[in-house]
């Protein structure tokens, strides 16, 4: 052990004659503490946050999304062909987006229609696939039956703004009408409907509707056309790049947007608002990294004598720094280590028993997620023994200037 270090301890350890120093010592020790455990928690809990947005956001939405500059295209099988040899790709499906009119015995409401293949959807769309499957159709049957209407299903909050259940019909109205004598008349046509999703997110739980892809394309009068192509991949967070090589093997008209783009406001939100709740909470840090400064100051005016004999024992100037900054990183680490051992705790206590809860009006889930991340409690850590480094500088450059004939004669 240098002796550097080890006169640092001592001085950790030793009895001050003054207490009030031994008292911001350990008020510093406790600031340290509770700035990288509050931290630690925040950090979690929006990482929580961030983690549960992205799983039902892409609960409702595919990876990727390939459509045409123009509209509607009828060509898709090929495409479809072109987009599974792609590396990286897992599923790919046909769909049509529209809005439209929905009109029930008790409500009307807008809705946005989306036009699947039951088949296939339900391997793109994760949240839908139990419920496809146990509305999928007969094999071998039309989806319009001869004496029943075909289905539709519906967002729970859209559901209850129309006032249907299970069962319960409803008339969907489209603007793809035709010309009369009259004038323009709109498409009209009986649905029934045959379940409804909640994704948890109140945007799409409002407004999203789904009908098998055949009825789709003869309410809005498409042919065999479609809207776009929905893709799969097997790692989201390389869906960018599979989109590019996908518009680069399909080329000129198409385009391609992946989920980070379609929610690019969203997620830019979180982000930016994490940021900010890093840098509010590392001010409780750095308020206890000025304590670690004051301590040392006072410790340096106390220890001027002994500062002045080590120096006339031919101690150096970076000597008598590192004992001050040995000393004030004691101090910085053992508030670090017990600030994320305490926030670790406090994050599985909160992962495992969940006793804050949230209003279920204000928030899509009603309790705190927490998702602790390796990088984001070794960045805290960091973050909080540079502060507390920086705190030590100056009073152990003060020290380190004294003069020891100067001391020893006042002292």
């Amino acid at each position: 052990m240098s002796f550097e270090l080890f006169i640092g301890g001592r001085y950790l350890r030793a009895r001050q004659k003054q207490s009030f120093i031994s008292l911001i010592t350990i008020l510093s020790v406790v600031g340290v503490m509770v700035g990288v455990m509050a931290l630690i928690v925040v950090i979690a809990v929006m990482a929580g946050f961030e983690t549960d947005l992205k799983s039902r956001i892409l609960g409702v939405e595919s990876h990727i999304v390939i459509m045409r500059r123009g509209g509607v295209f009828s060509d898709y099988q090929s495409v479809l062909e072109h987009i599974k040899k792609i590396n990286g790709v897992k599923q790919a499906a046909p769909f049509i987006y529209t809005q439209v009119m929905l009109k029930s015995s008790s409500g009307v409401s807008g809705a946005v229609l989306k036009g699947v293949d039951p088949k296939s959807e339900g391997q793109i769309v994760k949240n839908l696939h139990a419920l496809l499957l146990r509305n999928r159709e007969p094999e071998g049957k039309n989806s319009v039956y001869s004496n029943a209407a075909p289905g539709i299903i519906l967002g729970k909050q859209l559901a209850t703004k129309l006032n249907v259940i299970k069962g319960d019909n409803l008339y969907l109205i489209s603007p793809a009408g035709m010309i009369s004598p009259v004038g323009y008349l709109p498409s009209m046509k009986q649905y029934a409907v045959k379940d409804t999703f909640e994704s948890g997110i109140h945007d799409y739980d409002e407004s999203l509707a789904y009908i098998n892809i055949k009825d789709a394309q003869k309410i809005l009068r498409m042919n065999d056309s479609i809207t776009g192509i929905e893709v799969n991949v097997s790692d989201i967070y390389s869906a960018r790049n599979i989109a590019e090589n996908i518009v680069d093997a399909l080329g000129f008209p198409y385009w391609a947007r992946d989920w980070m783009q379609m929610n690019k406001n969203l997620f830019s939100a979180l982000k930016l608002e994490k940021t900010v709740m890093f840098i509010i909470l590392t001010l409780i840090v750095l308020v206890a990294a000025l304590n670690i400064a004051s301590s040392l100051i006072m410790m340096v005016m106390e220890k001027t004598k002994d500062i002045a004999i080590l120096k006339a024992m031919g101690a150096t100037d970076m000597s008598i720094r590192k004992i001050f900054v040995f000393k004030g990183m004691i101090i910085g680490s053992v508030g670090t280590s017990l600030g994320v051992c305490s926030g670790y705790i406090l994050c599985k206590l909160l992962e495992k028993y969940k006793f804050i809860d949230l209003p279920g009006d204000v928030y899509y889930i009603t309790t705190l997620p927490v998702r602790l991340v390796a990088s984001d409690v070794l960045l805290i850590a960091v973050a909080a023994l540079v502060i507390c480094f920086l705190a030590t500088l100056y009073p152990a450059h003060q020290a380190s200037k004294l003069n020891p004939v100067e001391a020893i004669r006042h002292g």
